[in-house]
């Protein structure tokens, strides 16, 4: 599945230093709330050249359990930063990163918004708006009113600023028949 150019790629590359990266992405997700399993599994895809890798190359790159690549996919697919296919005439999967990958996730995150808002909204309604614990959620969901505003601007920036990048090689690589969209 990987071209003679990707592989030339991977053995000109010091294994160690990518499995460095790979903890250490990892630790900077665990530290910002991701599971720790989940945020070793989503950094090896992240370093792998076409963002795809079965359970058994991930449990062989990540020295764990099958068990263990199987919970942190059932948490990276439940939160929409990993997809899961089928490998063509075999009964493997494979884990795949989506594309657009941060672009995909903020998105997800705009829904979880909206819910939140909707009830620290009504939990205000509910407590009374000119009670302290009112007021704490009616500024609350203002809060998340705001960040959705900002948000849903910043990504359309975003992606008009992608345009502007030299990204056509991860695209390809990628095996993506789209730039930027």
């Amino acid at each position: 599945m990987t071209s003679e150019t990707e592989q030339g790629a991977r053995t000109e590359r010091d294994a160690e230093a990518v499995s460095r990266f790979v903890e250490r992405f990892a630790s900077d997700m665990t530290e910002a709330g991701m599971q720790r399993m989940a945020s070793r599994v989503f950094a090896a895809l992240l370093a792998d050249d076409d963002g795809s890798m079965t359970s058994a190359e991930l449990a062989l790159a990540l020295q764990i359990s099958p068990a263990a690549v199987s919970g942190a996919i059932n948490y990276l697919t439940q939160v929409s930063m990993v997809g899961r296919e089928r490998e063509p005439g075999s009964r493997r999967d494979r884990y795949r990163l989506h594309d657009e990958l941060w672009y995909t996730t903020f998105a997800n995150r705009d829904r979880v918004l909206t819910r939140w808002e909707n009830t620290l909204k009504e939990g205000a309604r509910t407590l009374g708006e000119h009670t302290p614990a009112g007021a704490r959620l009616a500024e609350t969901a203002s809060f998340f009113e705001f960040v959705q505003a900002e948000l849903a601007g910043m990504m359309d920036r975003w992606r008009e600023h992608r345009k502007t990048l030299d990204l056509l090689a991860a695209d390809e690589s990628r095996g993506s028949d789209h730039q930027g969209a």
